[in-house]
């Protein structure tokens, strides 16, 4: 929201305030301003700016992509920008370029020293693969002891692996990332992103200080898709890792029932009051049956390994909220709820 009214920029994140200086949020500010097509007094008006996350933050699920992506489309709108903004998102976190677009994006690098060219383009929609499921696997709601930032900053000086990754792997892999996608080859698909995935591991392991993003049970996460996609006789579930402990699994709506059941017995839920274990209303668990038990042939964990599991699918993007009710400001510019 802006206002002649207001006395100072100021933003809200999950129910408190933080600093407006902060230098991400002062990029996305500054390149949306200069494409603003306002009147020159409005331009001086002071923003006030809400944020609530519904899933853990800073904790390598992406909550600075979905947050910058969210705010540059809102000050996109507010401020009239027109045409691509892929660019100004990035600008606050490389992954929020991706994220203002719906459905499966490719981020291109580009060759702009600037970086004027390192967008996003959607390669298809959502509806493109509607089958394609989600199960988060939250392990770990903490902030990481290592930020992607700085992880990144310190893998670009010191890992050797990662510039072999980045000029012999990387454009390779996207290229067949892109065909799995448009092909709708979930098996290509989930192969690719686990052999990534892991590699980007290595890759922080590489660097000095070494990063430590993953975590004794997100390799017991791991080991466990592995023995069960071979129990199964084809790759049913593929696992990605970002810079955090907590597990993204990507399946087919159909397989959803059995991997429930596969993670229940596994790795059996500990009731925690006023938490919500499964959330976005998931089908109910399918139990495993003992011929597939005998052929995965592992331990069972012991119970609370997993914190919650959330139930999701690829989405559409920023959408524009119309009912005031929705609304994180009130009409004075201030936080609804703290």
């Amino acid at each position: 929201m802006a206002s002649a009214d207001f006395d100072a920029d100021r933003i809200w994140l999950n129910g408190r305030e933080e600093s407006i200086n902060n230098p991400r949020l002062q990029n996305c500010l500054r390149e949306i301003k200069k494409r603003a097509q306002l009147s020159p007094e409005m331009e001086n008006w002071k923003l006030h700016i809400c944020s609530k996350n519904n899933f853990p933050t800073a904790a390598g699920l992406a909550s600075s992509a979905a947050g910058y992506a969210c705010l540059s489309a809102a000050l996109a709108k507010l401020y009239r920008v027109e045409g691509d903004i892929s660019s100004i998102a990035r600008c606050g976190s490389g992954s929020a370029c991706r994220s203002v677009y719906g459905g499966f994006v490719r981020w291109y690098a580009g060759t702009d020293p600037n970086g004027n060219d390192s967008i996003a383009k959607q390669i298809v929609p959502a509806s493109h693969w509607p089958e394609m499921r989600i199960l988060i696997l939250v392990v770990n709601e903490e902030r990481k002891k290592t930020s992607s930032a700085i992880g990144m900053k310190n893998g670009v000086l010191t890992s050797e692996l990662l510039k072999y990754r980045a000029e012999h792997c990387v454009p390779k892999r996207v290229e067949e990332m892109n065909q799995a996608i448009m092909t709708k080859n979930f098996e290509k698909f989930a192969q690719l992103m686990m052999k990534d995935s892991n590699q980007m591991h290595a890759v922080c392991l590489d660097t000095s200080p070494p990063c430590f993003y993953l975590n004794d049970v997100s390799f017991g996460v791991i080991d466990l898709i592995h023995a069960y996609n071979e129990a199964s006789n084809r790759v049913k579930v593929g696992y990605t890792n970002d810079a955090g402990p907590n597990t993204v699994l990507y399946l087919l709506e159909k397989d959803v029932p059995e991997v429930l059941g596969l993670l229940d017995y596994y790795f059996p839920s500990k009731p925690v009051d006023n938490v919500e274990y499964k959330r976005g209303n998931p089908p109910a668990s399918a139990p495993l049956s003992e011929e597939l038990i005998l052929k995965i042939n592992k331990e069972q964990n012991s119970p609370g390994q997993i914190k919650s599991i959330i139930h999701t699918h690829v989405g559409n993007g920023p959408t524009y909220l119309k009912d005031p009710r929705e609304h994180l400001l009130d009409s004075k510019g201030l936080p609804v709820e703290l």
